[in-house]
């Protein structure tokens, strides 16, 4: 009877341990190839107060009640059109600024674009995304992968020491807010097809992972 006790005790200790290996994440999908007429798609947000009358990525000032949005890889001034696929209502919004960076959300509008589409009290909603126009000239490409976003800069710092032992570069950046979000960011790919060959490996060890676009003068 004791050897039969036993026995239950080890294999279950054996499978709470298996239950807290890592599973891998399902592939990250790649970001839209930048060229007019390339789709992508997957769940928008919005965002208003408090980043509403402050600098956006591209350095201008974001005004909520502005046909913007913000996303990950686009090239600044690039034009997209925003279809919601619940109702079909779609609109136009040009990317000045960088997110969304929670996984799974592929673009941020401002508050007038969102309650074009009817998405305010909702929230989010899937959309497809249509590349509409590119930008004259665009600057050479710098591209990272985000791992985790924090509250606290100590976790998010104890984070980057892990990332960095195992993929090589990573550093933090932080985005404004309240409270102020420590992004950590690995790699420094010249690439998308590079960064999301990265992604691919740190999702595939269990971590969320996507790609965002830096600016190529940047050292954060």
């Amino acid at each position: 009877m004791k050897r039969s006790v036993a026995a239950i005790v080890i294999a279950l200790a054996l499978l709470s341990g298996c239950a807290k290996k890592r599973r891998a994440l399902a592939p990250v999908p790649p970001p839209p190839v930048p060229v007019v007429g390339a789709e992508e798609e997957g769940i928008a947000s919005w965002y208003g107060h408090p980043y509403h009358g402050r600098r956006a990525s591209n350095g201008e000032i974001y005004d909520m009640e502005k046909m913007t949005a913000a996303h990950r890889t686009l090239p600044f001034d690039t034009w997209v059109r925003v279809l919601n696929l619940t109702n079909n209502r779609s609109v136009d919004v040009r990317i000045i600024d960088r997110g969304p960076f929670v996984d799974g959300r592929i673009i941020d509008l401002s508050h007038a674009a969102a309650r074009q589409i009817r998405m305010i009290g909702p929230g989010t909603a899937p959309v497809r995304l249509t590349i509409l126009k590119l930008p004259d000239s665009e600057p050479a490409g710098v591209f990272a992968v985000q791992v985790g976003a924090f509250a606290d800069r100590g976790n998010a710092e104890r984070k980057r020491r892990e990332m960095e032992k195992g993929y090589g570069a990573a550093e933090i950046e932080r985005r404004d807010g309240k409270p102020p979000l420590w992004r950590v960011m690995v790699g420094r790919e010249s690439t998308i097809e590079a960064a999301q060959a990265l992604a691919a490996r740190i999702a595939a060890a269990g971590e969320p992972a996507f790609v965002v676009r830096l600016r190529a003068d940047s050292n954060n």
